[in-house]
């Protein structure tokens, strides 16, 4: 780790740097006095140093984290168009031992940015980290990934996924390769099916202006379930640093379908209705602020994958995310199959046991068939509970520690940009062909009535 990282948050009068990166930083200085970062912030707003120190101030407060913002109290601003060369030149003067460029603006605009920086003298061991989504499609991500690599050394591009900060995603690792009990029925011997799902209770939000072109399966799928599907699939790497850990998530994308090459019986798409969720009443998707119907977007979206190597093949991994549904369910969820025989004599029903990840509040519940209640021949459902904790930091916490320690494990590859593009592209060509009916379901539901209900 450098003596002194220089972080400069590109973008920072916006929402994504008020409400997530400096809460996490705040509590990474809380919890290690020791880092020692210069922040500056840049944007287009009109800001002088003092409201932004106030911004930063605020939100350091507002997670619960006000003495480390002394570490920080220095901070300054630059008011700056970080698509002009000139003003980037300025940007990144005086960096430091190492300086940290976070995009935390819209893809387009850390797109032009990066094209705008191939004029800039860059110092030398200068960290990009870029938010998603990573292109808007698998040639924009090769044309995007040419320009950055162009830049810097691909291990110095950090290609934010703050699902791979969460450490119930990590703490699949430990549960799958520590355990003899899980490593050698981790295969579609032993696995029936997988789902990876991300169901929200909240609406739209106020992001139309992005949401309303993303929709679900970009927003949420491409940009984020496939990295834990592929985390969950991995084959058993040598080591969990940068290089051993990312080559295993990527060659999981790189064997990864659709299933059975079919995009529109692999995948579902529907969007909300008015309703309740909870005490909440929200209006019809089409009706919130700045939505534009015609664009048919989705807010909840399904896409059945296969990986096709020699452990998975046959499997199919359901990954679903969603808006505006009756309840908030994160979760990783592996069914095994049933055992080959039952003795005579034990009776009632053996499904195979299911293995569920929640991502928030982090837990583990194993489901096992047992017998030995009131008739000790019966067979029942029995479910076991692991509380796995919250982990030290909040996920945007584990992102900034990895940029500022330039240590790229949790960021991810370029070629796995792709690859999570080559996967989701046909989908997309299908539903702007119409082949996926779009559906509705009322806010507050669990879906359509007419799906097919996942584990």
């Amino acid at each position: 780790m450098a003596n002194e990282t220089t972080l400069v948050i590109l973008g920072a009068s916006g929402d994504l740097t008020s409400r997530l990166l400096l809460p996490a930083l705040g509590q990474l200085l809380t919890m290690e006095p020791q880092r020692r970062v210069r922040l500056r912030g840049a944007g287009m707003d009109d800001w002088d140093d003092a409201r932004w120190r106030d911004t930063v101030r605020e939100a350091f407060a507002a997670g619960g984290f006000a003495e480390a913002f002394r570490a920080v109290a220095e901070t300054t601003y630059q008011r700056a168009d970080i698509t002009d060369p000139r003003d980037l030149e300025r940007v990144v003067a005086d960096p430091g031992d190492r300086l940290a460029l976070y995009f935390a603006v819209p893809p387009a605009v850390a797109a032009a940015a990066c094209e705008a920086l191939a004029a800039v003298t860059i110092p030398e061991g200068t960290v990009l980290a870029l938010e998603k989504p990573f292109g808007v499609d698998e040639a924009s991500a090769r044309r995007l990934n040419a320009t950055v690599t162009g830049l810097v050394p691909e291990e110095q591009v950090f290609r934010i996924d703050h699902f791979l900060g969460r450490s119930t995603t990590l703490n699949m690792l430990g549960v799958r390769f520590a355990n003899r009990v899980f490593a050698p029925v981790w295969s579609s011997q032993h696995i029936e099916s997988v789902v990876v799902r991300y169901d929200e209770t909240l609406g739209l939000e106020g992001r139309a202006g992005y949401y309303d072109r993303a929709g679900a399966l970009v927003d949420m799928i491409q940009s984020h379930l496939l990295q834990v599907m592929a985390v969950l699939a991995m084959e058993p790497p040598a080591t969990l640093h940068e290089r051993d850990f990312r080559d295993a998530t990527a060659a999981v994308l790189r064997a990864t379908h659709v299933w059975q090459d079919d995009p529109a019986l692999a995948s579902r798409r529907a969007r909300y209705t008015a309703g309740a969720v909870g005490d909440r009443r929200l209006p019809s998707y089409v009706d919130e602020p700045d939505v534009d119907p015609s664009r048919e977007t989705e807010t909840l979206a399904e896409l059945t994958c296969e990986v096709r190597n020699e452990r998975w093949r046959g499997v199919p991994f359901t990954l679903r995310s969603g808006k505006a549904l009756a309840r908030k369910d994160c979760e990783v969820v592996v069914t095994f199959r049933p055992v080959n025989h039952v003795p005579d004599g034990l009776t009632g029903a053996a499904p195979g046991s299911v293995l569920r990840f929640s991502l928030g509040p982090d837990r583990m519940d194993l489901e096992l068939n047992v017998n030995g209640g009131d008739d000790p021949l019966e067979l029942e459902r029995a479910i076991l509970e692991a509380d796995l904790g919250a982990g030290a930091l909040k996920a945007y916490g584990e992102v900034l520690s990895g940029i500022l320690d330039a240590d790229a494990t949790l960021a991810v590859r370029g070629d796995a940009a792709e690859q999570s593009w080559r996967i989701v592209d046909p989908v997309l060509v299908a539903w702007r062909a119409g082949e996926v009916p779009l559906d509705e379901y009322p806010a507050g539901s669990l879906g359509p009535d007419h799906w097919q209900k996942l584990p």
